[in-house]
């Protein structure tokens, strides 16, 4: 790894925080935190969600939540935050420290144009005419290199990208030029290339208005590219600082060693067949305190389908699914002319073969995944699973056929019913697909959810009272009650943890071998889709521009884009040492 490095004066600190706590009643979500940011540098802080990261950015702040209580000391340049007034503190928000929150359309508000938005920060903070605010919002949207400024300043967030609208939030975020600029999980979830655009821009804005950066991620590859020191974070506690290079190549403390030995990069050059990924576990000890433990990496163990037997799978035998020159369009919303979303496509998978789909947002993965399940209809081309084919099926034919491929999606809150406990998820899947039994409904219930590692006790809980992880191990364990042939995978652990995202990806491989399962494996994730694939397809504006198997595609890519999507990788030279 070449570390980002630049000349920070460590004895001018603008930032220090000291034996900060934050309590919501009997829970302490930070447990008397010190650290300090210089003028200039950027300062990581990382760990895994529930931590409190966030907790901790919005008591700098001032913006957690009553009742709850927050303690100790937050000295900005000078001036303890913590004592200050309701309209003093609101005079430092936005114009000497600002943030930029990590879900830019749940920050921005969707009935007001982004400019309006801005020129509200700005009259907010300075004394500008209505006109003068405005043209200084155009100016912010060019600098964050939002195209046609002019016009787009009118547009609402959701007539923009996700990237898009997250170079907003940064517009907002840095329109009264801020000393400090706090940035929570400001690329989770967006294409690589989109997210190295978003990192290089912040870079460069803390250069150029002469920032401290407080980034806060839980992306490893991240750190290393951008930052200057790292804080790791423990169950509301700091384990552990130092600078980048130092904590990725010796780090100290086993949790540390744990995230690193957990998070996937393409430098590792693992895969599947031959590796199990390391895990944190994480408990309580009798006295209350949280504890942790590493689980390592290890050889893998068990029968897996090997490479040349799907080759041959594939060839001898009729591929599970296969698609010819799938087309799909979606009529302009004036009527007057398509978009094609789709241009074309064909591949297979073949019985227990894992194949991957990169690309970016807005290249057709998802589009082509709905195609499959039959939620969005093909224009042209065929869909055949297990040899027949969906495209020209009508509804009361495609029932029968629907239980053979299975979904899980990238979020499993939004798409379980938040109103249904987890027995009733499971039963009225059951239900509504024809097993009328209720003691053989039970009975494959039961099954599954011991299958996914998840406690009977489970079946009477409701979505929100399980983790991240938990409730992704509720989604997969829906698409699997009723016993399919292939699970489409879209984005399944782009917003998890490193250590969740593990455990996720382990419990697939796992299913995969005990139940004989295909996988069509969606991600913008490269590292996650060369551990999980056994052949990985890269997708470009609705088209197929390079296939290969999991090893050749990494090692010698032969398309420019694909070349681009693998330069665009944070971090992806750095050699961690795992536990």
């Amino acid at each position: 790894m070449t570390p980002r490095t630049h000349e920070v004066d460590r004895a001018a600190n603008l930032l220090e925080v000291r034996d900060l706590r934050v309590s919501f009643g009997a829970h302490e979500a930070v447990r008397g935190l010190n650290f300090e940011v210089a003028q200039g540098e950027t300062l990581a802080l990382v760990g895994e969600s529930g931590c409190g990261k966030s907790a901790t950015a919005l008591s700098l702040m001032r913006l957690v939540p009553a009742p709850a209580q927050v303690t100790g000391s937050v000295c900005f340049d000078g001036r303890e935050l913590l004592d200050l007034s309701a309209p003093e503190i609101r005079a430092v928000r936005g114009r000497q420290i600002s943030m930029i929150f990590q879900e830019p359309m749940t920050s921005l508000n969707p009935v007001l144009s982004i400019g309006a938005q801005i020129v509200e920060t700005l009259r907010q903070h300075e004394r500008l005419s209505k006109a003068a605010a405005w043209k200084r919002a155009i100016e912010l949207l060019e600098l964050v290199r939002i195209p046609e400024p002019q016009r787009r300043v009118f547009d609402y967030p959701h007539e923009l990208s996700g990237g898009q609208r997250q170079r907003v939030m940064i517009a907002m975020a840095v329109a009264c030029r801020p000393r400090l600029l706090i940035a929570d999980e400001p690329t989770t979830a967006l294409d690589v290339t989109i997210q190295a655009r978003i990192l290089e821009l912040l870079d460069g804005l803390r250069r150029e208005l002469s920032m401290s950066l407080l980034l806060i991620t839980h992306d490893l590859g991240v750190v290393a590219q951008h930052a200057d020191r790292v804080a790791v974070m423990l169950a509301g506690e700091l384990v552990e600082e130092a600078p980048v290079e130092q904590l990725f190549t010796r780090p100290g403390h086993a949790y540390t060693q744990g995230l690193l030995g957990a998070s996937l990069n393409l430098a590792d050059d693992l895969h599947y067949q031959g590796w199990k990924l390391p895990e944190i576990r994480h408990g309580i000890a009798d006295d209350g305190k949280p504890t942790f433990a590493v689980v390592p990496r290890s050889a893998r163990t068990g029968q897996y389908v090997t490479q040349t037997a799907v080759r041959s799978a594939a060839h001898d035998d009729a591929p599970l699914l296969a698609l010819h020159d799938v087309r799909i369009d979606y009529p302009h919303r004036h009527g007057k002319s398509t978009l094609r979303a789709v241009d074309g496509v064909s591949l297979q998978i073949a019985r227990g073969e894992t194949v991957g789909l990169v690309g970016e947002s807005g290249c057709g993965k998802s589009t082509l995944s709905k195609a499959i399940l039959r939620l969005i209809p093909a224009t042209r081309g065929q869909i055949r699973l297990r040899g027949t084919d969906l495209v020209p099926l009508r509804e009361r034919e495609l029932r029968p056929l629907r239980r053979h491929v299975q979904m899980v999606f990238q979020d499993p809150y939004a798409s379980l019913n938040p109103r249904r406990t987890v027995g009733e998820i499971l039963n009225t899947v059951l239900v509504v697909n024809g097993v009328d039994d209720a003691r053989q409904r039970q009975l494959r219930i039961a099954a599954i959810l011991d299958r996914v590692g998840l406690p009977g006790s489970a079946l009477g809980r409701f979505p929100h009272e399980f983790s991240g992880g938990q409730r992704q191990r509720i989604g997969i364990a829906r698409a699997l009650v009723l016993e399919p042939d292939l699970l489409i995978c879209d984005e399944p652990v782009s917003a998890l943890d490193v250590s969740i995202q593990a455990q996720i990806l382990n419990l697939l491989v796992e299913l995969k071998r005990d139940l004989g399962l295909a996988y069509l494996f969606i991600s913008h994730d490269l590292s996650v889709v060369r551990y999980i694939a056994d052949r990985v397809h890269v997708m470009q504006a609705g088209r197929i521009v390079e296939s290969g198997d999991h090893r050749e595609i990494w090692r010698a890519p032969q398309h420019a884009y694909t070349r681009t999507l693998l330069e665009a990788i944070p971090g992806r030279s750095f050699d961690a040492q795992a536990a």
